[in-house]
């Protein structure tokens, strides 16, 4: 019984696919549903925030991935799509920003308060072992 329970919690451990994607979404061409697919992997639900718009089931998720799709049977490349929702949502959008004066802040912040907590720490015991 202890044993079924263990299986029991690595299970629920185990990450679960996500089935965000709706059946009406996909597109019947294999080709044209691909290249959504990866586009929807390198966008950054606004919602969720760590998650892509291909793994969320949030409803701005939903209509991000009904815009690409949209887009790209209109005839747009990858770029081009990728561009209409930068356009309107910004880089943070992208899972994966540019590094650009506008993103520093995403790249280089956790670094800068990683230091900020190393000095501080160095900073208190110096100062202790001082007085």
């Amino acid at each position: 019984m202890k044993r079924l329970f263990f299986i029991f919690l690595f299970m629920l451990a185990l990450p679960a696919p996500a089935f965000a994607i709706q059946p009406d979404e996909v597109l019947s061409d294999p080709a044209l549903e691909a290249r959504a697919r990866a586009i929807g992997q390198e966008l950054r639900c606004l919602v969720c925030q760590n998650q892509s718009i291909d793994d969320s089931d949030a409803e701005l998720a939903h209509d991000l991935r009904l815009v690409v799709r949209a887009r790209l049977k209109a005839g747009d490349s990858d770029a081009q799509v990728k561009h209409y929702i930068v356009a309107r949502y910004g880089d943070y959008v992208l899972l994966k920003p540019p590094f650009k004066p506008e993103t520093y802040i995403l790249w280089l912040g956790p670094l800068a308060l990683l230091l900020a907590a190393i000095l501080g720490v160095v900073f208190f015991y110096c100062r202790r072992g001082v007085s």
